[in-house]
C-alpha cells in the first residue's frame, strides 16, 4: 500500500512537533523543584511557541502559495520513519516530564537533554526533506530546519555559561 503525505501535511506535522514541545517544557518547569531550572523550562518553552507560530505562518504561506503537492512514499518508509520518531524522539510530543526529570537536575543537564531532542527534531525534518519532491517545497523544509538549528545555538550558548 502506497502512503502519500502532502506538503502541507509535513507542515502541519512541523507545528504540532513545536507545540508538543513547548506543552512539554510548561509542564517542566511546573514539576521543577528549583526556581533556576523553571526558568530554564520556561525559557525553551517560549522559544517553541516563537517556532510554532514561525511554522504556523509557513504553513498560511503554503496554502495560499501553492498546490499541495503529494510526496511519493511506496515502500511506506515515511510512515515507519515517522512513527520511529515519535516513539523515540525523546520529549518531543510526551506530556510527563516528571518520567524523564525529577526536578533536581542541574541546569546544564537540563540543556543537554534539549539538545538531544533538538538534534532529533532535526533529523526528524531532514528525513522528510527526502521525500518531498519539489525544489519548493524542499526550500520550504529547510527552513523548518534552520529554525531547528537556531534551538541549538540558543541551547549550547546556554550549556557554555552554565560551565563557567
Amino acid at each position: 500500500m502506497d502512503v502519500n503525505f502532502t506538503a502541507l501535511e509535513v507542515f502541519q506535522i512541523a507545528e504540532q512537533i513545536e507545540q508538543n514541545a513547548s506543552k512539554f517544557y510548561r509542564d517542566a518547569a511546573a514539576a521543577a523543584k528549583n526556581k533556576d531550572t523553571a526558568k530554564i523550562f520556561t525559557i525553551l518553552a517560549d522559544m517553541e511557541d516563537k517556532h510554532k507560530n514561525i511554522f504556523s505562518e509557513m504553513l498560511e504561506n503554503y496554502k495560499q502559495s501553492q498546490e499541495d503537492a503529494n510526496i511519493f512514499d511506496p515502500d511506506n518508509e515515511m510512515m515507519y520513519y515517522m512513527k520511529g520518531m515519535a516513539l523515540n524522539s525523546g520529549w518531543e510530543g510526551k506530556a510527563a516530564p516528571e518520567l524523564l526529570f525529577s526536578g533536581n537536575e542541574t541546569p546544564a543537564e537540563i540543556l543537554k537533554t534539549a539538545l538531544n531532542a533538538e538534534q532529533n527534531s532535526i533529523n526528524f525534518y531532514l528525513g522528510i526533506k527526502e521525500l518531498v519532491k519539489s525544489k519548493t517545497d524542499k526550500e520550504k523544509i529547510e527552513n523548518i530546519i534552520k529554525e531547528e538549528m537556531s534551538h541549538i545555538v540558543y541551547l549550547q550558548k546556554s550549556l557554555e555559561d552554565t560551565k563557567q
